[in-house]
């Protein structure tokens, strides 16, 4: 199956014409060895040998931003595979789209050394073609991002697929496409207005470089929606969203997410917990969290008004 990515190439786009007259996408990270016989396919194992390395001649980071770098890196080298689609800004508030053809290979001494051979294809995509959803996709913090979950509509960008897309409702426990569809933006929602959550007297959205990283978070279980840190920097918040009725599945889901932060990033003093965020609960729910206290449950709430000009 297609997957879609988004690649930056370099901080704000400052090697993107090269790797487009040069057919291929790269990173750095400061990581200057051959990977050819590092990429295990298990990028846990990747991020266990080369975090002390990114760590060692990046003595200020964290081992949160240590762990993204390295995640992206393995990403780029591996996780991505031949025939998936990229999307890289081309600093000009444009997107260039690629389809991946070659496996990675090492330039040393080279801009991006850590490379993929790419096809670029002659469409652009401009952000104000995009929907709210993707722009915020795109657009978030970080090298690398997947985006797979937005790939009708990319693919329809492109002008692959002539299809009118319908608003559809995947998930069993929402019964409302429209309220869905609403719904939709509740992660960029959050962000944007974190210091109006109740969740902000505690904690801030874990940040690198006064930029956040905390938001889309990779993990072998699937990617952390948001990742806080107490003000006391003594507590790591694993957030998960769930739009619509939720149930005790997720508690097992966000179990095994705070266990991969407790066993990979927290550091020795720190303690890991987790918050819930959805329109309803149920019994089932409630039963479950009240066996793990460092769990809690939020509802949150969808107002629309029409407000006379």
């Amino acid at each position: 199956m297609k997957s879609y990515y988004r690649v930056m190439l370099g901080r704000k786009s400052v090697y993107a014409a090269e790797c487009f007259s040069g057919g291929f996408i790269g990173a750095d990270f400061g990581i200057t060895i051959d990977l050819s016989a590092k990429l295990s396919s298990d990028w846990r194992e990747f991020n266990k040998e080369f975090i002390p390395v990114f760590l060692s001649s990046h003595p200020d980071k964290t081992r949160i931003g240590a762990g993204l770098a390295c995640g992206a890196l393995w990403t780029i080298a591996r996780g991505i595979q031949q025939g998936d689609v990229i999307l890289s800004p081309d600093g000009a508030g444009n997107y260039r789209v690629a389809e991946v053809s070659g496996n990675y290979y090492f330039a040393p001494g080279e801009i991006l050394p850590h490379r993929r051979k790419v096809r670029w294809l002659d469409a652009a995509i401009t952000r104000s073609q995009m929907s709210e959803a993707l722009q915020n996709s795109t657009g978030s913090i970080g090298t690398c991002s997947d985006i797979t979950s937005h790939g009708q509509e990319i693919e329809l960008l492109i002008g692959d697929t002539p299809s009118v897309p319908r608003l559809v409702a995947s998930d069993a426990a929402i019964e409302d496409p429209v309220a869905f569809a609403m719904e939709k933006h509740l992660e960029a929602f959050l962000v944007a207005n974190w210091p109006q959550t109740e969740l902000s007297r505690d904690y801030t959205i874990y940040e690198e470089e006064g930029e956040p990283v905390g938001q889309q978070y990779a993990t072998d279980a699937g990617p952390i929606d948001i990742l806080a840190v107490s003000k006391d920097r003594k507590r790591l918040l694993v957030v998960e969203l769930k739009r619509g009725r939720v149930n005790d599945v997720v508690v097992g889901q966000i179990l095994r997410y705070m266990g991969y932060v407790k066993e990979q990033i927290a550091e020795p003093e720190q303690t890991v917990h987790g918050a819930i965020i959805g329109l309803e609960d149920d019994k089932k729910l409630r039963w479950a969290l009240s066996a793990v206290p460092n769990i809690e449950f939020y509802r949150y709430q969808v107002n629309f008004k029409l407000v006379k000009s």
